[in-house]
């Protein structure tokens, strides 16, 4: 009789250790990368193809600002570019007069310097002459120093609108919205018509392929934990429905923290807790702030 009374206490012992036995070593929830998209230029949205849920490509356009004044002030540069152009001294036609006066004095310089050797001519004419050739040079050289300090202020000036051209070709970039990474639309904060500002949220879009599942764990835990360990994570459908991912650990946090009252941890006695991420291929089925466990035991 004892010995049955003894089997009886032994296998409600076992069940009972089975029925408060977990398969999990934390509990949290599953978050994604999360990214605000702002209007980059002020105006008039004159369009936006955004609506929550959709599911949007890297690079995707997905709105424009009007960019009316902003293409008029690239074609008023454009049209200053050319008259800047069209203003630069054409230096080889300017000095061809003056360079021809003082070839033709240098030759007269030459044959006097010939008369004067033979005797034939007075040395005041070769003086003359020479002093010709002088007055000429000097008057090429100050023709030269202008035309080029001239041409040099057309082409900073030019340079200067390349510049001015260049800004206003970013300004203009920035009015097309464009999505950043891959992913879906979260929320929607304008619609198209409205004026927009620079910094204005227009929408939140989340990298919901693969997702995170924040949990914490006590010291005793962390140190069987490691960057890139394999481990298990179940998505809670809640009525003991649930999805198993593999999963990795992506974050471990480097400083502690009180529990969290909305967390729950093997150690209940536990003041201090770490944050870990672990990282899932999601396949459609888990959700942002979908709660979820995660088993690190795995061998």
């Amino acid at each position: 009789m004892k010995r049955i009374i003894i089997t009886a206490v032994v296998a409600l012992l076992i069940a009972a250790c089975a029925d408060s036995g977990k398969d999990y070593d934390a509990t949290g929830t599953f978050e994604a990368t999360e990214t605000t998209v702002f209007a980059e230029q002020s105006g008039a949205l004159l369009a936006f193809s955004v609506s929550e849920g959709d599911s949007i490509e890297a690079g995707r356009e997905v709105g424009v600002i009007d960019t009316t004044q902003t293409w008029l002030q690239i074609q008023q540069l454009q049209a200053t570019k050319e008259v800047y152009q069209s203003q630069k001294p054409d230096m080889e036609r300017q000095i061809a007069v003056t360079h021809q006066q003082l070839d033709k004095a240098r030759q007269e310089e030459q044959r006097y310097r010939e008369l004067v050797a033979d005797g034939a001519a007075p040395s005041k004419m070769l003086d003359d002459a020479t002093s010709q050739v002088k007055v000429l040079q000097k008057q090429l050289d100050a023709q030269v120093s202008a035309l080029s300090v001239s041409t040099r202020a057309l082409d900073k000036q030019t340079a200067a609108a390349d510049v001015q051209v260049s800004q206003l070709m970013d300004m203009l970039r920035k009015c097309h919205v464009v999505t950043p990474i891959k992913g879906v639309v979260l929320e929607k904060y304008v619609e198209r018509g409205e004026f927009v500002s620079v910094g204005k949220p227009l929408f939140k879009i989340a990298d919901t392929e693969t997702m995170y599942l924040r949990a914490y764990v006590t010291s005793a835990q962390l140190q069987h934990l490691q960057l890139g360990q394999k481990v298990k994570a179940f998505a809670d459908y809640g009525d003991g429905q649930r999805k198993e991912y593999e999963g990795t650990v992506s974050w471990i946090s480097s400083r502690s923290e009180f529990t969290p009252k909305t967390i729950l941890t093997d150690d209940e006695r536990a003041d201090l807790v770490y944050a870990v991420k672990v990282a899932v291929r999601n396949d459609g089925f888990v959700k942002i702030g979908m709660y979820g466990e995660v088993a690190f035991g795995v061998e």
